[in-house]
């Protein structure tokens, strides 16, 4: 029997994109963080996810994941990389990543190609906040269509990071611990 609230978010059945970071040394923390390199979340989380993949591709745009369930040793890792809690999350509070219940992700246009945000993924800088104003209206347009969409699927935003989207109640969702446990498909 399996009790692992996670699930593993399939590209196809999902219809988006996954390009986990972490899984490369192309990041923040210059290494790679995922020994193993699936897209996993809470099974809530991931029903909302859907319902954002279908909002995107109503407004003819896909979804592309950077992050979602991220275990206690990866969020370890990012917290000694960046130990700013504006911007990574301590470890000692458990990260709502690791509860399973939050994603990472930006809008990519027909031909696959990320709309302009402004900022690359993890760019931990005050111009990655949700409502920076000095941008071009061009990128408050796509970072306003992401946040209508992920809003309207069930998520709600931080205030630091464009690209986060967690449920409301995250906090309320125990931490997940890693331990070679079976997910759903």
């Amino acid at each position: 029997m399996n009790n692992s609230p996670l699930v593993e978010i399939d590209a196809q059945r999902h219809q988006l994109e996954i390009d986990l970071v972490y899984a490369s040394a192309d990041n923040l923390a210059g290494q790679v963080i995922y020994r193993n390199a699936r897209c996993l979340l809470h099974k809530d989380a991931a029903a909302c996810l859907y319902k954002a993949s279908q909002l995107a591709r109503m407004a003819g745009l896909g979804l592309r994941i950077y992050d979602a369930y991220r275990p206690a040793y990866a969020q370890q890792l990012l917290w000694q990389a960046l130990p700013n809690p504006d911007y990574v999350r301590d470890p000692r509070l458990g990260s709502h990543h690791t509860r399973g219940v939050a994603v990472d992700l930006t809008l990519v246009d027909e031909t696959g190609e990320p709309l302009d945000m402004g900022t690359a993924f993890d760019a931990m800088e005050p111009k990655s906040h949700q409502f920076y104003s000095d941008l071009p209206p061009q990128v408050q347009r796509n970072r306003l269509m992401l946040l209508g969409i992920m809003l309207s699927a069930g998520f709600e935003a931080i205030p630091t990071e464009w690209w986060h989207y967690e449920l409301p109640n995250a906090e309320d969702f125990p931490l997940i611990q890693e331990q070679n446990q079976p997910f759903e498909h």
